[in-house]
């Protein structure tokens, strides 16, 4: 497909989204804008619901690609993670297939495999094959948006990278994001790959900074063209004093998910 210039970008309030409207412009795309909250000093951003399905035809009338970073961050009530999470991603796909947009970024999480076991050697072994292992419904909606993203590209052929990201802050805020973490910087490195590489299909890449603690495998994320420039392991010795090594006896370190497979932070609203 033709290098993307015009994108929309879901979710642009939100932390993530926040951070992107700054780093990305400079790659040479035209951010069009939606949340379902005003963005301050945005004017021109789109404010809706993913379930305002007239609102989501007219948001992505005339983009070139769509980066989904729209939803519910944290576990919740089934009802609100199926509004919002799975039947607003749908809802998304379909203005997509209607509007001929060819590619989708959709943000995935770790979450989608949380309860595969930990690499207990630090070696980064954990393959994007792994089987769909869901901490939450939280990360329930996170595999549905990757098998809903194989649909349209086997029936539809609209192309789809699916970023299973990790951590994405200023800086690690403990021992086990020392594994996950993806700086913020990295992060536009990675969406421009996935917006820019040729011939995608349907591909799911770990969403992460080079660190010298990874738990997966960057493989098929560099096979896109990423180049992360950014490694957690500066912030290492400040962490581990602070809260010690990992130890497999701690569920917070057992499984790719951490604290989400036995206390998940519930989203507030």
């Amino acid at each position: 497909m033709p290098e993307p210039r015009t994108v929309l970008l879901t979710g642009a309030a939100g932390g993530v989204g926040t951070r992107m409207r700054e780093l990305l412009p400079p790659y040479g795309y035209r951010l069009r804008l939606l949340d379902q909250r005003p963005i301050e000093d945005e004017p021109d951003a789109i404010v809706a619901d993913l379930s305002d399905t007239a609102a989501l035809r007219e948001a992505v009338r005339g983009v070139d690609a769509i980066i989904h970073l729209a939803g519910i961050s944290l576990e919740a009530p089934f009802e609100k993670i199926l509004r919002s999470n799975i039947e607003g991603t749908y809802h998304l796909y379909e203005a997509a297939r209607e509007a001929g947009v060819g590619r989708v970024v959709f943000a995935s999480s770790n979450h989608a495999v949380g309860y595969t076991p930990r690499p207990a050697d630090g070696s980064g072994a954990v393959p994007v094959e792994t089987k769909h292992r869901p901490d939450t419904f939280y990360g329930l909606s996170k595999t549905f948006g990757e098998d809903l993203a194989s649909l349209y590209w086997d029936r539809h052929g609209i192309e789809s990278v699916c970023v299973r990201i990790g951590s994405c802050f200023p800086q690690p805020r403990n021992v086990r994001e020392l594994s996950v973490w993806l700086s913020e910087a990295d992060c536009a490195r990675l969406l421009h790959a996935c917006l820019t590489a040729p011939k995608v299909g349907h591909t799911v890449v770990y969403g992460s900074s080079a660190n010298t603690r990874l738990w997966w495998d960057l493989g098929s994320a560099r096979a896109l063209g990423y180049d992360p420039q950014d490694d957690s392991e500066q912030y290492a010795a400040e962490l581990v004093a602070e809260f010690g090594e990992l130890d497999l006896d701690n569920p917070e370190h057992r499984y790719l998910g951490g604290r989400f497979t036995y206390d998940p932070p519930i989203w507030p609203y």
